[in-house]
């Protein structure tokens, strides 16, 4: 994610015009069809965005001047042939709505011109009430790649392990450094336009021209894409891609499994957690995603991956030592805890009892002088017996030496404090004990880990 200020030689309108039509070209879009708009009409985004930044002025008087913030700007790019354009279009919105929590306007434009469909999402700096702007925050972009990385795994798409900056073209997702050959990029526009579930042939070959593709229709239909001298017949990719093939398909008559590169085999030794569980997930339509849904749900691993992820918990046995770690410290504040609310009432009583000694104890010292006379007990019996029920509590204590009452008061006080301060740590402790213990849980099972946590020979699904 980047800050939009004012390009140097142009207005306002001018540098948020340059970016919102670069994203909303129609090459790059299908002609218009892939550019939604959030509180905003994506034709006249610039406009809308340009009149809310004078109603922000108007409202708060505030102008920041050379270091205002027009808008951001938002890259989001998915594996290759893995999703159509407009669920990518969808996820980019659901991605926006997440990170600006619904109070800004913003564009999502669907890129399809390249080998990877990427969205690029520009989000007005000015809130839609117009009395406040967007305030950028340290790690604002780990937040959307978190973000966008749950949405992802909650629709179970692939995501970039190991993550670096991107040094090939614009708008490429790291890791994606081989720009597959004409033959692969037709495989994969047939692939995606299928995926649209084009009502017949005829509705198929409209998805591919919008795609790009020149279609010649004879004997032998065959296509031409950008950068390709001659056409070439779909047949020549393969079984799945004759015209009777992709008819069937078309009629749900033939299913054709996602390609996907064989992933090596989990080492635990050189592999993080991340990637283990990343490898586990199989995109829908490979045989084991059935089987592997019914036991986890998508959200519930997209949260185990971003818990992971937050807190750095990059190895099983680190995080079986955090998830140890977390059930010592809580079992340790509840403990004290427990303690301090033993202590309390004894404190409580223990000073109620010295009251009473001390306003008793002439009493009883005269009682004892008569020789524990009845005639006096029978006067004094109240005051005499609350000096015995003293004494009994005393010895229950065993204490040989009565403590002041400012020292209980003093012990009272600073225990009831430490039982606040603790009372919010506990509260901290429990919570962050059953998310790690979930965690560690789903990771166990969903790796083949067993209660002794040692890897199994996992079966890959």
């Amino acid at each position: 994610m980047f800050a939009l200020h004012v390009n140097k030689g142009k207005t306002i309108a001018g540098t948020i015009s340059v970016r919102t039509d670069y994203a909303a070209d129609p090459g790059k879009t299908r002609g218009g069809e892939l550019v939604t708009g959030y509180e905003c009409d994506p034709h006249t985004a610039d406009i809308e965005f340009l009149l809310s930044k004078q109603q922000y002025l108007d409202i708060t008087g505030r102008d920041q001047g050379r270091h205002n913030v027009l808008a951001y700007h938002i890259r989001q790019s998915f594996k290759p042939g893995e999703i159509a354009p407009e669920a990518a279009n969808r996820l980019g919105r659901e991605l926006a709505l997440r990170f600006t929590r619904g109070r800004h306007a913003f564009i999502v434009a669907t890129h399809i011109d390249k080998h990877h469909i990427h969205n690029h999402i520009i989000f007005n700096s000015v809130n839609i009430d117009c009395d406040g702007k967007f305030r950028d925050f340290k790690q604002s972009g780990r937040a959307v790649r978190r973000i966008s990385d749950q949405i992802c795994l909650e629709n179970g798409l692939s995501i970039i392990e190991n993550a670096s900056p991107s040094h090939g073209h614009y708008g490429a997702p790291p890791g994606i450094d081989k720009e597959p050959t004409l033959r692969q990029r037709l495989e994969q526009a047939i692939d995606a336009a299928l995926a649209e579930k084009p009502s017949g042939f005829d509705g198929f070959l409209k998805l591919m021209g919008a795609a790009g593709y020149e279609v010649k229709r004879g004997k032998h239909t065959s296509f031409k894409g950008s950068g390709s001298k001659g056409f070439i017949r779909p047949s020549s990719l393969g079984n799945d891609y004759t015209e009777d093939a992709i008819r069937e398909r078309i009629a749900d008559a033939r299913t054709v499994p996602p390609k996907e590169k064989p992933a090596p085999a989990l080492n635990p030794q050189t592999d993080n957690l991340l990637m283990q569980i990343q490898r586990c997930v199989k995109p829908k339509g490979s045989p084991g995603y059935d089987r592997w849904a019914a036991i986890f749900n998508l959200k519930q691993i997209a949260k185990t991956f971003s818990f992971l992820q937050e807190n750095n918990l990059l190895d099983y046995d680190k995080l079986a030592e955090k998830a140890q770690q977390a059930k010592d410290g809580f079992n340790a504040a509840s403990t004290r805890i427990k303690a301090i609310d033993v202590r309390l009432p004894e404190i409580s009583s223990l000073q109620k009892h010295i009251g009473v000694y001390g306003k008793t104890k002439e009493i009883y010292a005269e009682y004892r002088k008569s020789g524990k006379s009845k005639k006096f007990y029978a006067t004094h019996e109240h005051d005499i017996e609350l000096n015995k029920a003293a004494k009994r509590a005393f010895d229950a204590l065993g204490l040989e030496k009565l403590p002041s009452i400012k020292t209980l008061q003093t012990e009272y006080a600073s225990l009831l404090s430490e039982k606040k301060a603790l009372y919010g740590k506990y509260k901290e402790a429990r919570q962050y004990m059953q998310d790690i213990l979930t965690v560690q849980q789903n990771a166990r099972e969903l790796l083949g880990y067993s209660e002794t946590e040692k890897p199994q020979q996992t079966e890959r699904i």
